[in-house]
């Protein structure tokens, strides 16, 4: 699993998304799932998460070819929304400006410089350098647009984990191990899928919806929907940035037809 380390590299990424997604400036996509767990005795209600079951959140950033390049594994279940992310290394190396990311490019059609961005769902926080849609009471038709370009970056995530808890049996059940077993076994499924997207593509993909705009289909359980988050008003404008560039000069020809 080949963590960026260099501008180089993530532009390599960011190149990706635009090619394959339509999204610019996109350095990875970010999730994180509920894998099922059997609580070790008498932890009462550390695991339990809020859809009624034990669990540990599995964390992670994919790039635009269904990879993982970032997995964290260990965060118990009671932690259900996107706080989740604060306990990772990748999201402190973010905040404290360590991960390399490079200065903002123009992206094509455009005269507009615009930052590189993480995406997610609403159960992240939005911020300078991550992405999050328009909340739906606040949708009007140009937000509808930006939210359609950017559910088909970050649905790649999704569906990374519709394949991985569709391929690897161990995910259909709760998992009934010593909780630094199931990290390590956690840990080795995604190194695994990694190596076989890489050696059989998407032969290996086959039957799991593996496109970003169909709905994903996975076993694990999402993290808890949160809106109440506050936001930097230069969070607020870069994401007004890309709605504007979605809607005007990178607009698709039929994005209309999709929201």
């Amino acid at each position: 699993m080949k963590f960026p380390s260099n501008e180089e590299e993530w532009k390599h990424i960011a190149q990706d998304f635009d090619t394959m997604w339509d999204f610019p400036n996109c350095l990875g996509a970010v999730d994180g799932k509920h894998v099922r767990i059997v609580p070790p005795a008498n932890s009462g209600s550390y695991f339990y998460n809020y859809k009624g079951s034990d669990s540990l959140v599995l964390m992670a950033v994919v790039n635009a070819k269904y990879e993982f390049i970032m997995c964290d594994i260990g965060v118990n279940g009671r932690i259900s929304d996107g706080g989740v992310i604060h306990e990772t290394v990748f999201y402190e190396k973010l905040c404290n400006d360590d991960l390399h990311i490079p200065t903002p490019a123009v992206p094509k059609n455009s005269h507009t410089a615009l930052p590189f961005v993480f995406v997610g769902d609403e159960a992240f926080a939005l911020r300078k350098d991550f992405l999050k849609p328009y909340p739906q009471r606040e949708l009007t038709h140009d937000r509808r647009v930006f939210n359609y370009r950017l559910s088909r970056a970050r649905r790649v995530v999704e569906n990374v984990f519709g394949i991985l808890s569709s391929r690897f049996r161990i995910y259909h059940s709760p998992i009934n191990m010593k909780l630094e077993h199931i990290d390590s076994v956690v840990m080795a499924t995604c190194i695994l899928h990694n190596f076989l997207r890489k050696t059989t593509g998407d032969t290996y993909s086959v039957g799991d919806g593996n496109t970003a705009d169909n709905e994903p289909q996975t076993l694990l359980t999402g993290l808890e929907k949160t809106y109440s988050r506050r936001a930097t008003e230069e969070a607020h404008q870069v994401r007004d940035m890309y709605q504007e560039y979605f809607n005007t000069v990178g607009a698709l020809s039929w994005q209309e037809s999709r929201i």
